[in-house]
């Protein structure tokens, strides 16, 4: 059991991902109501609206007005990205699909714009260089071959690829490789240090690691890259014929692939104009200097998609493996590929080729069952089983200079959007009090109270899903301006959890009772949460106070709401 100051947080991810799926119909739309198990895998996405999937569109909007406002400047800050696809789905239900800004604006890296008559829009079907991305989709094809007994997850790298050996790593293991703990170094500059693909391929599988295998996390290229090259030399067929036959084929992803054909260049989203390489505008073929050097198949890198056809794949997820009457995976390996194996290296939970539970990006849908990646090119998706949901972020964010940002705030904002718009439900009457998700901000909800001489008992429900540094006070004051921490109790579905009067945590996405005793004495209660300045989890809500003493019923707050002052706090009914 896991404790998250003060929240006990059951690690129930391979139990609860191998029992059945749940088929009840109120979670739905609720953040608050998680599911069990994977969705049917019968269920095909279909065109809806975030009001028919019974989500609130209010937060969706707003996110999507963020996503369309960052391709324009921003007085002297550049645009995060010339254009993008968002794409948000629950339950089945596509809720959005959105384009915006250009495909193709900039004609250098210094961001002279193109004529307008030879600019291209943005296209919800537009093609885009999906860069890391493409590494879920060696480790699917690795997940596959392990299916078919072909390679051994805990078997050594060498076994299948024999130079790999050199430089000390005759132990590295596949599952070490798609955990990101061979210790290899995160990037070579394989496109230059070598004169062809060969030499390239070679010097990246003789790597020598930085530091000792299993000893820490480090993200490497190297790692995918050594993996493409043991699918290649178990099967004898190329990475990009493998990923074809096993993966993009069955599921009809038929904008996936590498290399895309040169007639669909104008719907493809162009990346950086390069100068070393000297590529000039890199438009149709991939962005990565060593997988472009690698004739554009490579482990890390080379995979270009569109958001239809990261959706299907996304609800192949959290369908168990399937999809359209097509398996490509068996749940085990599913299963496997979302569960931390990187319990050693707190923060940077891993599964057999998805990143979990990384709030950095994943914002407010972050949890032990949350999986997703990211892609240098300004690409993004994040998977969450818990509400059968997922978000797909595409830009062209290098397009045309790599240097000019990071579009972490647009990844994170969709996601928040999408999370926000699952409701919480009250426990009690038609709303509770919601902290808001405000970063860097106070908010408060206070009310007053008169205890005797014997003291009072505090009572309420609390639901609370924030980063581990958001924190949430209970806290009492007799003048306004000295605040003491109230000590209390969390009851969690049959643990009894005592904090200090401060609790924090996610993952849960359950409501608790919380028990608490009050000093006698004139006093206000408050509850005060407290968020940094980056990073947010779906926030903090408190329904059913109550106030009891020997002399009876103090405060009920669920007929006297007027008695609560508010800064930052208000009524939600979801």
């Amino acid at each position: 059991m896991k404790r998250v100051l003060g929240i006990a947080i059951v690690s129930t991810v391979m139990l609860a991902m191998t029992t059945p799926a749940v088929a009840d119909g109120n979670r739905s739309g609720r953040f608050d109501r998680p599911y069990d198990g994977y969705a049917p895998k019968t269920t095909l996405l279909r065109d809806s609206t975030p009001e028919k999937a019974g989500l609130d569109p209010a937060p969706i909007d707003a996110a999507l007005a963020q996503v369309d406002a960052w391709t324009r400047p921003n007085g002297t800050a550049k645009p995060l990205y010339a254009g993008a696809v968002t794409l948000l789905a629950h339950d089945g239900k596509v809720v959005t699909k959105t384009a915006t800004g250009m495909a193709l604006k900039y004609a250098d890296g210094n961001g002279t714009e193109l004529p307008a008559d030879q600019q291209i829009p943005m296209r919800t079907d537009t093609i885009f260089d999906m860069a890391s991305v493409s590494k879920l989709f060696t480790s699917i094809v690795v997940m596959q071959l392990a299916e078919k007994g072909k390679v051994g997850l805990d078997t050594p790298i060498a076994t299948y690829v024999p130079e790999f050996a050199e430089n000390g790593k005759q132990s590295i293991t596949i599952r070490q490789a798609l955990t990101h703990t061979t210790g290899l170094p995160a990037w070579l500059p394989l496109w230059s240090a070598q004169p062809d693909p060969a030499s390239r391929l070679h010097m990246a599988l003789t790597a020598t690691p930085t530091s000792p295998v299993g000893t820490k996390y480090l993200y490497s290229d190297l790692n995918l890259i050594s993996l493409g090259e043991v699918a290649h030399r178990v099967t004898g067929k190329t990475l990009d014929k493998l990923v074809a036959d096993g993966i993009t084929k069955p599921l009809q992803m038929k904008d996936t692939g590498y290399n895309p054909e040169a007639k669909k260049k104008p719907r493809i989203a162009a990346t950086e104009y390069q100068t070393s390489p000297p590529r000039g505008m890199v438009w149709g073929s991939v962005h990565d200097e060593n997988a472009w050097s690698l004739d554009g198949v490579a482990g890390h890198a080379g995979v270009f998609s569109t958001a239809d056809d990261m959706a299907t794949l996304a609800q192949t997820f959290l369908n168990g493996g399937s999809y359209r009457g097509a398996r490509i995976l068996k749940e085990s390996s599913v299963t496997a590929m979302i569960t931390n194996f990187n319990q050693a290296f707190p923060g940077n939970d891993h599964g057999l080729g998805f990143e979990l539970n990384q709030r950095w990006y994943m914002s407010g849908l972050s949890g032990p069952r949350t999986a997703g990646h990211t892609g240098y090119t300004g690409t993004s998706i994040v998977i969450d089983f818990d509400s059968r949901s997922f978000a797909i972020l595409l830009t062209n964010r290098v397009h045309p200079n790599r240097n000019w940002g990071s579009n972490n705030p647009a990844r994170r904002a969709v996601v928040q959007g999408l999370a926000l718009a699952l409701g919480v439900g009250p426990r009690h009457g038609k709303d509770a009090w919601f902290s808001g998700t405000t970063d860097g901000t106070t908010t408060t909800l206070a009310t007053r109270v008169a205890a005797p001489a014997t003291g009072a008992k505090l009572t309420f429900d609390l639901f609370v899903d924030t980063e581990d540094s958001d924190l949430l006070y209970l806290e009492s004051s007799t003048d306004g301006t000295t605040w003491t921490k109230v000590p209390f109790t969390v009851l969690d579905r049959g643990s009894v959890i005592d904090t200090d009067g401060t609790i924090s945590g996610s993952g849960d996405r359950h409501w608790h009772q919380v028990f608490a005793d009050l000093a006698a004495g004139d006093q206000t209660i408050r509850w005060r949460y407290t968020s940094d300045p980056l990073y947010q989890g779906r926030g903090v809500y408190v329904d059913g106070v109550k106030i009891t003493s020997e002399d009876g019923l103090l405060l009920d707050g669920e007929r006297s709401p007027e008695s609560f002052t508010a800064t930052g706090w208000r009524l939600s009914r979801r």
